[in-house]
């Protein structure tokens, strides 16, 4: 018998100055979608823990010298969270904008699928992040997994 995974339980970021990517991360999950913070101390350096219902996003230092996030080096390529609608996506969009954070136009990309809706935009070291809609095909899988969704 397999084990289900049932969700991701953390994402663990590493960034080269904790204060800015503290501050651009106060206002994307805290201020815009909703998310805790909670701050402690790991081997004698400061994390900062982003936690809603779901899952959490930890922010660690980078060790000196570190490059910079390439997201075409082998690693991470972006972070794609989640919301209910497009209408959703529209509105963090919005959001983000007025808290002085740069977000592409939200729209449709149909090579992708569909009803496939985003916005795009970028952390202080230059993590890529993504906010999409629940697709229709995302919703059947989940709804439907047992039936082959």
């Amino acid at each position: 018998m397999q084990t289900e995974v049932v969700g991701i339980d953390h994402i663990y970021l590493t960034v080269s100055e904790l204060g800015p990517s503290e501050a651009f991360y106060d206002r994307l999950l805290v201020t815009t979608l909703g998310f805790r913070k909670s701050l402690f101390q790991l081997n004698g350096d400061p994390h900062v823990n982003y936690y809603n219902r779901h899952f959490g996003v930890v922010l660690r230092p980078a060790r000196a010298g570190a490059a910079r996030h390439d997201p075409y080096a082998s690693g991470l390529h972006h972070l794609c969270l989640l919301v209910d609608s497009a209408l959703d996506v529209d509105r963090v969009a919005h959001a983000l904008t007025a808290a002085g954070i740069s977000t592409s136009a939200p729209q449709l990309y149909p090579d992708y699928a569909p009803d496939y809706y985003a916005t795009f935009l970028e952390d202080p070291d230059g993590i890529r992040l993504e906010i999409t809609n629940f697709r229709d095909e995302r919703r059947q899988r989940m709804q439907h997994w047992e039936a082959g969704g």
